[in-house]
């Protein structure tokens, strides 16, 4: 695996953030201007002006407070920090916090029996990690260290702001691509034999960009997000010093864990390992095989 400089990720996942953003954001765009012509012929213009402004007011709120939304979603608490049953696990977070130069994260906890975690937040001054007390009843310490170094460092890279950034704008994209299906139904019947023509091209592409464009954007997503997966797991050797224990983590993981965690599709990605599994993780998993993670840990 080719050596990275850590400032020389951080502004390559500020610029992949970019042209992925703007690559989704031109999805979106030509979504709603398919569903403009449909449903309000002549209209189109004021619609795709107000559609625009829409999405981009909703893109920034829930960018900037998504990390509450997936916090809730998974239902994470925050520790108690004078309970001693979280000493090791606090002086875990704040010793790689030091060591990766961030502010420390604040620390949640997930009730389940899965070992998992997850890092969430838009920069690395608003930003938290939440575990499972599955992770925290099985792993030792310097297991639990190669996990949180993970996490840390996808703190630090600006993974998370890229993960919430683009969580945002692919589920607008599924929720456009279902409207557009739904609009076929609908608008046909006011147009003239004239327009005809023109309106079945149209209808053309408004289905080729509804079945299509959720599953391009989706699968640039998970290519991105499986090659930052191995990176942070390099970083997280880099901060241990000790990449045997990472590794020795995930082989404890890949033996103990189900794939049950009850998890949105929608924030599967973020997790340590994937929380939960299905007969299409070969093409869509969000994450690299947990066996070639090992062997890459190993190699170092």
């Amino acid at each position: 695996m080719e050596k990275i400089s850590f400032y020389d990720q951080i502004s390559k996942n500020k610029r992949d953030s970019v042209l992925l953003g703007i690559l989704v954001f031109s999805f979106l765009i030509g979504l709603v201007y398919v569903i403009a012509e449909i449903l309000t012929p002549g209209f189109s213009f004021g619609f795709l002006t107000f559609a625009g402004i829409f999405i981009i007011i909703y893109s920034y709120g829930t960018y900037s407070y998504g990390d509450k939304v997936v916090l809730a979603a998974t239902k994470a608490k925050p520790i108690n920090e004078n309970d001693r049953r979280y000493t090791h696990l606090i002086d875990v977070v704040e010793g790689l916090a030091i060591a990766a130069g961030i502010p420390k994260p604040k620390i949640y906890v997930v009730n389940s029996e899965e070992m998992n975690a997850f890092a969430t937040g838009k920069d690395p001054q608003h930003a938290s990690i939440a575990v499972t007390t599955g992770l925290l009843d099985n792993l030792k310490r310097d297991e639990l260290e190669g996990v949180i170094g993970h996490e840390m460092s996808h703190i630090r890279n600006y993974d998370i702001r890229f993960a919430t950034y683009i969580a945002v704008l692919v589920g607008l994209v599924a929720i456009l691509s279902d409207l557009l299906m739904r609009s076929f139904w609908f608008g046909g019947g006011r147009r003239n034999r004239d327009e005809e023509k023109g309106f079945g091209l149209l209808i053309i592409v408004g289905f080729i960009l509804a079945i299509f464009a959720p599953i391009i954007v989706r699968l640039v997503q998970l290519a991105v997000s499986r090659r930052r997966e191995f990176l942070a797991d390099a970083s997280s050797a880099e901060l241990t010093r000790y990449p045997e224990g990472l590794a020795s983590a995930l082989e404890k993981i890949m033996k103990v864990n189900e794939g049950k965690m009850k998890v949105s599709e929608a924030v599967s990605h973020l997790f340590f390992v994937d929380p939960t599994k299905s007969a299409l993780d070969s093409l869509f998993a969000t994450h690299p095989d947990v066996r070639q993670r090992i062997k890459v840990l190993r190699s170092m």
